[in-house]
């Protein structure tokens, strides 16, 4: 964070000092809110959770080093106390990043968010000092505390946004302005809190509602709903996707033998090709809403393309590639899942199928629970086992509960019979049976809901092979 005295956050966020000697003593290190992150200079942030109150850390914090805890009650330690935490967090925030002078990128989407925000993260890197939202902490909390990592250096602060409910973007908007606003998609995600598409896209759309006259809206062309967002916003709107009118376009999309995407870049600069190291189809757009974003900083296309192809995985559990030793490759995409997710998922495994069916493999597809998909559930769950079938996956091995079961329905009644299709009842049954079955040139995809942990398998997969103890145990 940039250091500001304890006097002037006490200002800032309308706060009470209690036992600080000096209020002139400045913050230098990072604000947090975990007890284990303090470092020198630090400010503690004490927020009270359903297991663990932040204020009983107080001495604790500040013996480590911290220089004062904002809290809302007085504690055994230097404080700044205020009615709300979460408030006076957003409030530091916002005032900080007003004195930064970085430009400040917000993007939102219903999938794709992290790992586009881990692009765009990589591509502004090369012009100058970025920060970026690590993993998806991209909520109230987390939103602030990412900005508060900015310090004086700073050039781009990129900002990944969820939501789940109208206003809540609104509220990151106003606690970190950005100039640029990224929209990349509406898709099905959370539908059964929104209830309905058109709910999401009004959520969504609150990010360029909330852009200045001199702002800019970047959306994706290819999405009706998104591309209607134009129509909410006073800033200019810059338009991505493989629609004609696109600024940012991409031409001549192909995947690899491996199943990683090819493109022409296109933007009204000119154009460059891009080789992508990641997997998927789905990355294309992803990667031209980076171009976007890039394109309007000043990044020159053939810049911005190598960028693109050098570009990897920030994020864990996100499309992550490995090759074991016995040469089965596995995937785990086990971060979350939605049915647009899914279904990308499910593509760039067929995609990475054509490679392993000429060393004699197969692919699998390890899935778990969509969650919060409300009344869409047993339709999304039964659409994606058909897909899976569709798109000619080896063997589709059903994890969990009844929307597991749904999973394997739905292959079933596509024409996947016999060993094609199994649902199994937990990730150690689904382990167990890949141990048993897996052969070198086999891929192997893991995916589901966060909710459901199917992490847990890839992890064993890999950090089990060739074990002694515990080989291939779920933990």
């Amino acid at each position: 964070m940039i250091a500001l005295s304890l006097a002037e956050i006490a200002e800032i966020v309308g706060g009470q000092t209690y036992d600080i000697p000096d209020p002139a003593v400045q913050v230098t290190g990072p604000v947090v809110r975990d007890s284990r992150e303090i470092e020198p200079g630090s400010l503690f942030v004490a927020f009270v959770g359903e297991r663990v109150d932040g204020h009983d850390y107080a001495r604790q914090v500040v013996d480590a080093g911290a220089v004062a805890v904002l809290a809302t009650r007085p504690v055994q330690a230097p404080a700044i106390v205020v009615d709300d935490v979460q408030r006076a967090l957003g409030a530091l925030a916002r005032a900080v990043v007003e004195r930064l002078g970085a430009h400040v990128v917000a993007l939102t989407g219903s999938a794709g968010k992290t790992s586009t925000k881990d692009l765009i993260a990589q591509v502004l890197q090369r012009k100058g000092p970025t920060v970026w939202t690590p993993g998806s902490l991209n909520n109230e909390i987390g939103l602030p505390l990412t900005a508060l990592t900015a310090t004086e250096e700073t050039q781009h602060l990129v900002l990944e946004m969820g939501a789940r409910g109208i206003g809540h973007i609104r509220y990151l908007a106003g606690l970190t302005p950005p100039r640029i606003g990224l929209v990349l998609n509406v898709g099905t995600a959370h539908i059964g809190e929104f209830g309905g598409r058109e709910q999401i896209a009004q959520a969504k759309g609150e990010l360029v509602e909330s852009l200045p006259k001199d702002g800019v809206a970047v959306l994706n062309a290819d999405d009706p709903l998104v591309r209607a967002m134009a129509s909410r916003t006073e800033a200019r709107v810059l338009l991505f996707g493989e629609a004609a009118d696109a600024a940012v376009r991409a031409e001549n999309v192909r995947l690899t033998e491996h199943g990683q995407p090819s493109f022409t870049l296109h933007t009204p600069t000119g154009c460059s090709d891009v080789t992508m190291r990641l997997y998927g189809e789905h990355h294309v757009s992803n990667a031209l809403a980076a171009a976007a974003v890039a394109h309007e900083l000043g990044m020159p296309v053939d810049e911005i393309a190598l960028a693109l192809s050098e570009a990897g995985t920030l994020s864990r559990w996100r499309m992550e590639v490995t090759e074991r030793p016995d040469g089965v490759t596995v995937v785990n995409d086990a971060y979350n899942a939605n049915p647009e997710s899914m279904r990308a998922a499910l593509r760039a495994l067929a995609a990475m199928g054509e490679a392993a069916r000429a060393k004699g493999g197969r692919t699998w597809a390890v899935l778990g629970q969509m969650a919060e998909l409300g009344d869409e559930a047993l339709a999304e769950h039964d659409a994606v086992g058909r897909l899976a079938v569709r798109l000619n996956v080896g063997r589709l091995v059903a994890v969990g509960g009844r929307e597991a079961s749904w999973l394997q329905l739905g292959a079933y009644n596509e024409g996947s019979w016999g060993e094609e299709s199994v649902h199994v009842s937990d990730a150690q049954a689904a382990v167990d049976l890949l141990r048993k079955e897996l052969r070198p040139g086999d891929v192997v995809l893991v995916k589901a809901s966060r909710s459901v942990g199917l992490e847990r398998i890839a992890q064993a997969l890999l950090e089990g092979f060739g074990s002694s103890e515990g080989e291939g145990a779920v933990r």
